[in-house]
């Protein structure tokens, strides 16, 4: 009988093969159980903490008092104070503080770059409830000496101080 040259392995291709290579293989574990702990509990402290700062509100700092009267407000001098009215078109219409300037209330958050920064400003409306509310949200966007008129123009008017009417 003739021997086979065939052999029991395949011959080889010509191409060596590659040696694994044993870093390559390590890159790919999973990251141990202790390390998951670690980025779980991180995560949730962080979280935890963020939501305990967004919770709290930075103190609002004003110069001036909450409120003042409509006589105190009488006495002070245009040129060093800023009147803000934040009543509605038609109650300006009808009747305003000849140097103070109209921004109702709804339309304030959009013109806040028509306040003077570095002035006081006192916010007047018709009763005093809107200006409590402007004064608050000039308060709340880095206004720092901001006042509200107790009473507003209804008062104003009442006491005899100077108003105009019209437009």
């Amino acid at each position: 009988m003739a021997k086979s040259n065939k052999s029991r392995h395949p011959k080889s291709t010509g191409t060596a093969s590659k040696p694994k290579n044993k870093s390559a293989k390590k890159s790919k574990q999973p990251l141990p159980v202790w390390a998951w702990v670690l980025v779980v509990a991180v995560v949730f402290v962080g979280g935890f903490l963020l939501i305990q700062n967004a919770d709290q509100k930075q103190p609002v700092v004003n110069n001036l008092p909450a409120e003042i009267s409509v006589a105190e407000a009488a006495q002070f001098d245009p040129e060093d104070w800023f009147f803000l009215d934040v009543r509605e078109p038609s109650e300006w219409a009808e009747v305003h503080i000849p140097y103070a300037t109209l921004i109702p209330l709804g339309e304030l958050t959009a013109r806040l770059s028509e306040i003077p920064k570095g002035q006081n400003i006192v916010v007047v409306c018709r009763s005093g409830n809107r200006s409590a509310v402007g004064r608050d949200l000039l308060l709340r966007s880095g206004f720092t000496s901001v006042t509200s008129m107790a009473g507003g123009m209804s008062t104003w008017q009442a006491q005899g101080h100077p108003v105009v009417t019209g437009p």
